[in-house]
């Protein structure tokens, strides 16, 4: 059922059909189960949808696909690759903050928090959207990714022009589907430390981005991050 389920209106109406599905049923139960086991679920409950909240459908301008929640005290609160203000910034950022220095000579914030990048149309989707304390990948193969890939499906389908930054083979394989005649579809290996020697630097997805964004009559994404307090 939908009731109960705090979403952003343009979402919530295009998922209504998943939270009707009983694998969100068995996932909600599993959760409830793992709490009341004692056990500390990251992000909080508040935050799980955080990202789509942030990004109504109908403003999608970009999509970034990471694979789990930060599973660290006070890391994850529902954005992929994003971290609280005061969290030290996690390599793979590190490594997008570089990228994006090179690409469009932005200095590297000094911060991880990517809330200014969701607002402005930047889809910052994990594939599973809980996890618990110090244990990666925790719940994957619960039914996050069923309900992950049907927003993927929702913004092919009902958006048009909108970049698919697919870091890695995981985020790549999730999104094999994009339709690239509508989208623009940019692929590279992940910028965790072990891969972003491999093509990651150099790739330039932030410049290319923001020219096809132009090119489509649409504003192009402000990719510097403000300063937090």
């Amino acid at each position: 059922m939908v009731e109960g389920v705090k979403l952003e209106e343009s979402w919530r109406e295009a998922l209504a059909g998943e939270f009707a599905n009983s694998y969100m049923s068995d996932l909600r139960r599993f959760l409830m189960e793992e709490k009341s086991a004692g056990k500390r679920i990251f992000p909080k409950g508040g935050e799980y949808f955080r990202a789509l909240d942030l990004t109504p459908l109908d403003e999608v301008k970009v999509v970034i696909l990471g694979q789990d929640p930060y599973h660290g005290l006070g890391q994850a609160h529902g954005l992929c690759f994003s971290v609280q203000p005061g969290v030290r910034i996690p390599p793979s950022l590190v490594n997008i903050y570089k990228e994006l220095q090179s690409d469009l000579g932005i200095a590297p914030a000094r911060h991880g928090f990517l809330e200014h990048w969701a607002r402005q149309g930047v889809l910052l989707l994990n594939s599973v959207l809980t996890v618990e304390e110090a244990r990666a990948a925790s719940h994957q193969g619960k039914g996050w990714e069923r309900f992950t890939d049907a927003v993927i499906r929702a913004v092919n389908e009902e958006c048009d022009g909108v970049v698919f930054l697919l870091w890695g083979s995981y985020a790549q394989k999730k999104a094999s589907f994009v339709d690239q005649t509508r989208h623009l579809v940019l692929k590279s290996p992940h910028p965790s430390p072990l891969s972003a020697h491999n093509g990651f630097f150099g790739s330039r997805p932030f410049s290319q981005t923001n020219a096809f964004l132009v090119s489509r009559g649409k504003e192009p994404i402000d990719w510097e991050l403000p300063p937090q307090t």
